[in-house]
């Protein structure tokens, strides 16, 4: 292994989030309908209907290679890729090649930056469905999907390793939520991944042949079909065989890739100017209406957190990963530091930790985005308010926030009908320690001969009377008492 390179390039498909579909007017929303319920003759490509381009299509390409730092072409037209495959019905796709609407661009995974050589703008396949039917085995088609905008971001061969591959494509997945243009539900095909893998002599210029693994849906499969095909492909070398470039599939039953097909190469797919499809041509002014629409990208928030709140990389990573998570967080702090009239950056620790925390831990348990949560960032700071009153300790402050998650209910009413409010009053801490000091007159008598465990103990005994009470007012009054 320590004489060879990995060399690893990603092809990304993201379905766009549109009403309808790229080239005509049936809905994009597929998902669950009924089988061939959204169609119309021109995703069916019947004879004599002529696709027509999806504006907001094209705008939302626009957003992804500017999110990719690409150029954006001005001038950019569609291309037929000319193959067959039984859920293409036309015979081709309507694709772009030589003029894409974005190029050369990049993005930072870690410290390393993964070039973008391209990304385009084309239509979805159909999907067809294995089934056996009264003893027979048949394959079935539905046209649902087929036409729906999909856009393809091509990586240079910058990739190393299968776990990089993996971070690479988490953070495609995470740019396209953050600027809103789409779902990524992989369980719903909204985001698959094509990877091309080869191998090569340690510091050869020349790549080695590469081998496409198809339609990869998960992170996890794309880690595992890269780490089979990297082994794969070790094996055969060493074994003198030669590596043929192909096209092969992940089949996660067996945990392998298996052969399809040959590789096409461009002038497989007969590309040439789609002439149904005027080219398209965007002045900068248009480039740059649309740039001011994306919000704050998660490298640029990244720095920001590091700068204005000290976080540490690890928490900022989980603070940005989910973009409606950091502005859940951001409100919440803006709230909180300007209700106590001191700077954000000396209380984006405790609002990071319970975000992290206890936060974290209901939106997974519920299965819910943090904007489907009952608790608003106003009344949270309430709750965050009471702790640094010392009207609820740190561990019945949890208890209120299950109960604000499950009733939505603000924190002074779950605090009173629960009993949870700390009692600081020190006359009615006072009667209770003295009833313990009567009650503990060897520990009284350890503790003034200079043994101080028996303070604790006798602490521990005045909290278990004391139910509810405040532990800082208790130590001081403890104090006073023993004096």
């Amino acid at each position: 292994m320590n004489n060879y390179d990995i060399v690893i390039g990603l092809e990304i498909h993201v379905q766009l989030k549109t009403e309808s579909k790229m080239f005509c007017s049936s809905s994009a929303n597929y998902f669950g309908e009924k089988p061939n319920s959204r169609v119309c003759p021109t995703c069916l490509a019947l004879p004599g209907a002529l696709p027509v381009t999806n504006r907001q299509a094209m705008e939302n390409a626009i957003k992804v290679g500017l999110a990719l730092n690409c150029k954006i072409n001005n001038f950019n037209r569609f291309d037929r890729k000319s193959y067959f495959y039984p859920d293409l019905p036309k015979g081709f796709q309507i694709s772009q090649f030589d003029l894409p609407v974005a190029k050369d661009g990049f993005v930072m995974v870690g410290e390393r930056k993964i070039r973008i050589n391209r990304a385009h703008q084309e239509e979805d396949t159909g999907k067809l469905i294995h089934q056996e039917i009264v003893g027979d085995k048949v394959s079935l088609i539905d046209f649902n999907r087929s036409g729906v905008p999909l856009i393809e971001i091509v990586s240079e061969p910058d990739i190393t390793s299968a776990e990089e591959a993996k971070n690479y494509a988490k953070k495609i997945h995470q740019l396209m939520r953050y600027i809103g243009v789409a779902d990524v539900d992989m369980e719903k095909a909204g985001m698959r991944f094509d990877a091309n893998v080869s191998i090569k002599p340690k510091g050869e210029k020349e790549l080695g042949t590469k081998v496409e693994i198809k339609n990869i849906n998960s992170f996890t499969f794309l880690e595992k079909a890269v780490n089979f095909e990297v082994a794969r492909q070790l094996r055969a070398i060493d074994s003198g065989e030669k590596i043929i470039q192909e096209t092969r599939g992940w089949i996660e039953s067996k945990g392998e890739t298996v052969s399809q097909r040959t590789k096409e190469t461009s002038p497989d797919y007969r590309y040439f100017p789609d002439p149904d499809l005027p080219p398209l041509n965007f002045d900068s002014e248009e480039i740059e209406t649309i740039a001011k629409t994306l919000p704050e990208l998660p490298d640029a928030k990244t720095s920001r957190f590091e700068q204005d709140y000290h976080l540490n990389p690890y928490e900022i990573s989980v603070l940005v990963e989910d973009q409606n998570v950091a502005n859940w967080f951001e409100e919440t702090l803006n709230i909180y530091s300007k209700t106590q009239g001191i700077s954000k950056t000396e209380k984006a620790k405790i609002v990071s930790n319970w975000v992290q925390g206890e936060v974290m831990r209901v939106l997974k348990e519920l299965g819910i985005s943090i904007w489907e949560l009952k608790v608003e960032p106003a009344s949270f700071t309430e709750l965050l308010l009471m702790i640094d009153k010392n009207r609820v300790s740190k561990q019945a402050a949890k208890q209120v926030f299950s109960e604000m998650v499950r009733t939505g209910e603000m924190p002074e009413k779950i605090i009173k009908d629960l009993k949870l409010e700390q009692v600081s009053d020190v006359l009615e801490l006072g009667t209770t320690i003295e009833e313990v000091l009567a009650d503990n007159q060897k520990a009284v008598s350890d503790y003034k001969a200079g043994k101080d465990s028996s303070f604790d103990f006798l602490f521990g005994q005045v909290m278990r009377r004391a139910k509810g009470a405040n532990p800082t007012a208790l130590r001081e009054v403890l104090k006073e008492k023993l004096k």
